[in-house]
């Protein structure tokens, strides 16, 4: 049964912090590209960052490029989104995604398996 776990989600203050986990289970993990996506209340989901199959090479939306580092631990089967300089706009539901497309998939509709999602919220 596939399998994607997030966790580390919670309450930060502006400038703030955290860092989320997305355990993975019942696949190759290592077949399969990871991308961290976001929906906020009202709008449309949108890629953050992603790592691609086989390697750690990693790619990232202009809005979180230089605040937010993704990385895989591929023995863990778990990959790491770092957010740091929160702002209120990054607030929204994280969610991560495994695609098994070769090359930086962002497209949503290239991703073959979502998380659950964990709630981010960035307020004083």
């Amino acid at each position: 049964q596939v399998q994607l776990v997030e966790s580390g989600g919670g309450l930060v203050q502006p400038g703030g912090s955290l860092r989320l986990s997305c355990a993975a289970s019942g696949f190759s993990f290592d077949d399969y590209a990871i991308g961290w996506f976001r929906q906020a209340p009202g709008k449309e989901r949108e890629f953050v960052a992603g790592t691609i199959r086989y390697a750690y090479n990693t790619y990232y939306a202009d809005s979180v490029k230089g605040r937010f580092t993704i990385s895989r631990d591929n023995a863990k089967n778990t990959v790491y989104l770092q957010m740091n300089s929160l702002k209120p706009e990054d607030t929204a539901v994280y969610y991560c995604a495994a695609s098994v497309r070769i090359g930086f998939p962002t497209d949503g509709n290239e991703y073959n398996y979502w998380g659950q999602g964990t709630q981010v919220t960035v307020s004083s």
